[in-house]
Formats: C-alpha cells, sequence, structure tokens
C-alpha cells in the first residue's frame, strides 16, 4: 500500500468513522441515562408498593378512604403521623431524583404518576392539616410544590387533633 492509498483511509476514517463512533456513544450514553431513570423510578414504585403494605397492615387509621376519621385514639393518631412522615419522605425523594422542569417524554410520564400520587393523598383533610409539620427540614422546593398541590385541594392547616 502507498503512502497515498493509508492518506486516503485515514481520511475516510475521520470523515466516516469517527463521527459515527461519537453517535454511537452518544446513543450508548442516552440508553445508559434512560435505563437509570427506569431504574430509580422502579425503585421508587417498590417503596411505594411497600408504603400501601403498611397502610394495609393499619386498617383501623382507613389510610385509603377519602376523608380523615373522627376519634382516632392517641395511639392511632401517632401511628397515622408516623406513617404520614414515611409517605412525605418518599414523595420528596420521588421530587428530589424524579422532577425536573421540562421533562418531556417517559420522563414525564412517570413524574405524573408521583404527582397523582401527591394529589390523591393531599385530597385527605388528615393529611393536609398536617402538611405544615411534616414538611419542616425538608427540600424547599418539594414544600412548596406539594403545598400548591395540597392548597388546590383545600386548606392547608395545622392539626386540630391532637398534637403529635
Amino acid at each position: 500500500m502507498s503512502l497515498q492509498t493509508w492518506e486516503l483511509l485515514s481520511y475516510i476514517v475521520t470523515v466516516f468513522g469517527l463521527p459515527l463512533a461519537i453517535l454511537s456513544f452518544m446513543l450508548e450514553q442516552r440508553k445508559e441515562r434512560e435505563n437509570e431513570e427506569e431504574e430509580v423510578y422502579q425503585l421508587l414504585s417498590d417503596a411505594y408498593t411497600d408504603f400501601l403494605k403498611l397502610v394495609m397492615a393499619n386498617p383501623d387509621l382507613k389510610l385509603r378512604s377519602q376523608s380523615s376519621i373522627e376519634q382516632l385514639t392517641e395511639e392511632q393518631l401517632e401511628r397515622m403521623y408516623v406513617m404520614f412522615e414515611i409517605l412525605i419522605s418518599l414523595f420528596e425523594r420521588a421530587y428530589l431524583l424524579a422532577y425536573e422542569p421540562n421533562m418531556a417524554g417517559k420522563q414525564l410520564r412517570r413524574w405524573y404518576s408521583w404527582d397523582d400520587y401527591m394529589r390523591e393523598w393531599c385530597e385527605r383533610d388528615d393529611f393536609r392539616e398536617w402538611l405544615p409539620r411534616l414538611l419542616q427540614g425538608e427540600d424547599p422546593d418539594f414544600a412548596k410544590y406539594i403545598t400548591k398541590i395540597a392548597k388546590e385541594k383545600g386548606r392547608v392547616g395545622t392539626p386540630t387533633l391532637i398534637e403529635v
């Protein structure tokens, strides 16, 4: 092979091979990012499923009903408050790991499921009443986000039942 042939081959590699390698690398990186996002979503979903199992293990609190229960014992109120703390922690984790401004596609669809869960829980009077206390020390952006949802669903206040 002559020097001209080697030079021609190097130009072909530079013109076609290098951009193809860069494109291949970028596609692989995107696929890896999507896989990581899917894994995070799955872990969060599993954590929410575990929370729902905890709710089922405490049927006396009637946490799947749409309204608060009157005349709970102090022990029931404390259990309910702790469960709400777990839920807020899970929602905050989902917000920090899955929410971004200007989302689109799969990422937006995944986020909507978490937004739906938050809206569902914010329909509960007792959850909204305890929300200011539950949000103490939480991420400020997350606190604004869920407080906005709670305000859309009804009054956000302070606990009136008993101080837990």
